[in-house]
């Protein structure tokens, strides 16, 4: 299973079948001398690595953001999502979106709560995330498990 939270540092949690959890963070930030469409490659690459890695994928979960803070925001979100989606769809990897809010409630105990309470929240469960993006996937990760799998 793996939970994304997209965007230039897109923050990522995977459980293997044994039930081990790893997660970073990976960035994306647009190369001095590289076109935009590169971080849209590169980031598919690291996709099929992460899949190769893992041996498998069950399910991808992502981020379902409404709401963003600038139009470039919006735009890399889109580009990201649109090449995850057309990715699991290629090597047959069902996915899903989950609000933010529904997160964040689910983890942090309210649909508003901000970074650091989600950080502080993953952390009391006994995760170390280095930075918010991973402790973002985490959640998501934990709010998969919990009430995805049946």
């Amino acid at each position: 299973m793996l939970a994304l939270d997209l965007g230039t540092s897109t923050g990522w949690a995977v459980r293997q079948r044994d039930g081990t959890i790893t997660s970073g963070t990976q960035h994306f930030k647009p190369q001095r001398f590289e076109g935009g469409g590169m971080r849209f490659l590169r980031f598919k690459r690291w996709l099929s690595e992460l899949y190769t890695a893992s041996g498998e994928l069950g399910t991808v979960y992502f981020e379902e953001v409404r709401r963003h803070t600038g139009v470039d925001a919006a735009h890399l979100y889109g580009g990201l999502m649109a090449h995850l989606t057309a990715w699991c769809e290629q090597h047959q990897v069902p996915y899903q979106g989950a609000p933010v809010r529904t997160i964040k409630r689910h983890v942090a105990g309210r649909g508003n709560a901000g970074k650091g309470e989600v950080a502080a929240a993953v952390k009391k469960r006994g995760y170390g995330p280095l930075d918010d993006n991973e402790a973002d996937a985490l959640a998501l990760l934990l709010w998969a498990i919990e009430t995805q799998e049946g």
